[in-house]
């Protein structure tokens, strides 16, 4: 049986980097070389009804090996992408045996490093086995992990059926990181009762609240008149774009913000005189906060219209997912079973809003409940991103429990 961290490190060989500009479903075609390769391996395993379809979605099951089935059937969910905030190409994944607990050089040359100064939670894996990156590229355990873990319980499910468990269903998603994951999901396909995305951080992580999230995308006109001719002419496009950014509340930001605070987050911004563009992401768990954060855009919005003329200001205000609490909480057993699982193999559960989104939220309001489950990683989207093998197999662990709690589970 193929090791999890094996599989992982093989799976952050291939590129499979968002395109949040692309319109195309995967966003990025190098997304499906990893979906093909994983449909050959689910096969390889005994996943017979393993398959891609046309939007670079792959699905696959696990029969029921139960004589009488009352089991819920239950889905596992990973996503293929990675986040395009760092590069995802030339992943030259490390394994730090038995770290000692001291700093970590990740790149020589470049006088790279991580340390529990800057990252606390290094400490609680002395002894471990730590994936780090070479410092130059993200490291990919988001979500390459929840790939790994679920295709190896599945593996382990196929090669011990001495265990018993209803339908098991899998699927991996393209474009997650950029707010797509479920918009062409097919649950007809995946045919499941319940949910959990393994797409979470630290050991024993379950959550069931998220941010409600949307995208604001500005652009900004100016007039650009040569300087020396330009008094009562010139209209400074990136001036605006700063005097736009200094009208929001400055301790919105997710520096200043933890739990269950929003923020306005200026994720990208371009410009020159005749024309910027600025894309900010706009996140609260509250729902009337999060209505009055795009409301200020739009007053914002109006305000430099007034002052600067009819067109300069043009904000595209576009929802991504929602708050998953409310369709979680009429199935709480999916979070009552996880917290049984954790605990019954030595795991403390961790139960935190996600300050973040799932394809489990999107899919949760298309009519899977669906939580979210940790795969064990930490500072994913960023060079110092690492995850301890010893947390991977655990989570296997975990999933293989889950499995067992439903069972034995009637509704």
């Amino acid at each position: 049986m193929t090791k999890v961290h094996e599989r992982f490190l093989k799976y952050v060989q291939f590129d499979t980097e968002a395109d949040p500009h692309s319109e195309t479903c995967p966003s990025s075609m190098k997304q499906l070389k990893l979906g093909e390769y994983l449909v050959d391996e689910m096969k390889t395993i005994g996943i017979t009804d393993a398959m891609i379809d046309e939007n670079g979605y792959v699905y696959g099951s696990v029969p029921s090996n139960m004589a009488e089935d009352t089991a819920p059937k239950l889905a596992f969910i990973a996503h293929m992408d990675t986040s395009p905030d760092l590069s995802g190409a030339n992943i030259k994944p490390r394994i730090v045996s038995n770290y000692d607990g001291g700093e970590i050089v990740l790149n020589r040359d470049l006088n790279i490093k991580m340390s529990p100064e800057s990252f606390d939670h290094l400490s609680h894996y002395i002894g471990q086995d730590l994936i780090v990156t070479d410092g130059l590229t993200l490291l990919g355990a988001d979500n390459k992990a929840g790939i790994a873990e679920i295709i190896t319980m599945a593996q382990h499910l196929i090669l011990h059926p001495e265990i018993k468990h209803g339908d098991i269903k899998i699927a991996f998603t393209p474009d997650e990181e950029i707010g797509r994951g479920a918009n062409l999901f097919n649950l007809e396909t995946l045919n499941a009762d319940f949910g959990y995305t393994v797409d979470g951080g630290e050991l024993g992580e379950v959550e069931f609240e998220n941010f409600n999230a949307a995208t604001a995308k500005i652009k900004i006109h100016g007039t650009n008149i040569h300087p020396g001719a330009a008094k009562g002419k010139m209209k400074n496009a990136i001036l605006i774009a700063m005097e736009l950014h200094g009208m929001l509340p400055v301790f919105d930001n997710p520096a200043f913000t933890e739990a269950y605070e929003g923020f306005n987050h200026l994720n990208d911004i371009h410009g020159n005189v005749e024309e910027a563009s600025m894309l900010y992401i706009i996140r609260d768990h509250d729902m009337k906060k999060f209505e009055a954060k795009k409301a200020m855009f739009k007053e914002i919005e109006k305000f430099l219209n007034v002052k600067y003329g009819e067109g300069t200001v043009d904000i595209v205000l576009t929802d991504s997912y929602f708050n998953m609490r409310e369709k979680i909480l009429p199935h709480f057993h999916l979070i009552e079973n996880a917290k049984t699982a954790m605990h019954s193999i030595g795991i403390e559960p961790i139960v935190v809003p996600v300050r973040g989104g799932t394809d489990g939220a999107r899919l949760s309001f298309m009519g899977l409940p669906c939580p979210n489950l940790c795969t064990g990683g930490h500072n994913f989207h960023g060079k110092f991103e690492y995850i301890p093998i010893q947390s991977m197999e655990k989570t296997v662990e975990l999933l293989i429990e889950i499995v067992k709690c439903y069972s034995n589970w009637t509704a």
